[in-house]
């Protein structure tokens, strides 16, 4: 399905430039708190509410991963270990913790 030729487009949202600038702030900002923090205990609490505890493991184009004890076994796709990855909008975070040092 693709864009016939001569159709007008019309944009149905676009940023403004303020808005662009605090996301890529923000973005500069935890990228500096992940690589600081690696491997390191956190808990994460989304602008949802949602809060999820897990080890630090980084930061990377917009994602921020996780990894959060397994629940009920271990699964082949994840390597053996006791963790599973998760992985979490990074414009979705509102408060990330440190729990231990």
């Amino acid at each position: 399905m693709g864009i016939q030729a001569g159709m007008q487009q019309k944009v149905l949202y676009q940023a403004d430039n303020q808005a662009v600038q605090n996301l890529k702030s923000v973005r500069h900002h935890i990228h500096n708190v992940c690589r600081q923090h690696l491997n390191q205990y956190v808990q994460v609490q989304t602008m949802d509410g949602q809060i999820v505890t897990g080890r630090l493991l980084g930061c990377d184009r917009g994602f921020f991963y996780l990894g959060v004890q397994q629940h009920g076994g271990h699964r082949a796709f994840f390597g053996g270990s006791d963790e599973a990855l998760l992985t979490l909008v990074l414009y979705e975070l509102l408060v990330i913790t440190l729990l231990y040092t």
